[in-house]
């Protein structure tokens, strides 16, 4: 049983081929109009992004920033633009699907801020329409509680009164109790 599973071990495994044809994705609509917080760097004309990318020269050239490490890309001239990875293809075939990010793909300065577990960006509403249905909320409670101040009854400003203050009917002294209370305290 133990050489079978050495076997097994060693025995090549089947991978899914890749197609050799590179198909082109479109990009999502927010990936396409959003770059979160931080906004892009277009590769200038002299080097364009691919060749950036691939390219073993230091990418830093003359202007070599000292706390970068050695040949390690510029974030604004490779594929690491400050896209937040929640606007990724989550269908993609990712290296890493958890991340959405490929073996070997630069990890960008502000990884902590573009990363997956990072607080998401809230894009369900506009600023505006958010306005719209907080005034919209706040002018209905109003409303209902102005019906409710001009509709709710108002009490009545002096208790009613009733003769001899309904002693009798509510059970109280008669007036011989009260006389032979006050005589025989004397």
């Amino acid at each position: 049983m133990a050489s079978m599973r050495s076997l097994l071990r060693l025995a090549p495994r089947a991978h899914l081929a890749r197609p050799a044809t590179n198909t082109t994705r479109t990009l999502p609509i927010a990936q396409q109009q959003r770059t979160f917080m931080f906004q892009s760097n277009p590769a200038d004309d002299r080097k364009k992004a691919q060749e950036a990318e691939e390219a073993s020269e230091d990418l830093a050239g003359g202007n070599e920033d000292p706390n970068m490490n050695g040949n390690y890309p510029n974030p604004t001239l490779t594929s690491a633009l400050p896209v937040k990875r929640q606007f990724r293809d989550p269908y993609a075939d990712w290296w890493d699907p958890q991340e959405r990010r490929n073996y070997g793909e630069a990890v960008h300065e502000d990884n902590d801020v573009l990363g997956v577990f990072s607080p998401e960006a809230y894009t369900h509403f506009s600023t505006g329409w958010g306005g719209v249905l907080m005034g919209s909320f706040i002018a209905t409670v109003g409303a209902l509680c102005g019906i409710v101040y001009n509709y709710y009854p108002d009490r009545a400003s002096v208790p009613r009164t009733y003769p001899g203050g309904l002693e009798a009917e509510l059970g109280g002294m008669t007036e011989a109790d009260m006389r032979a209370i006050i005589e025989g305290d004397k």
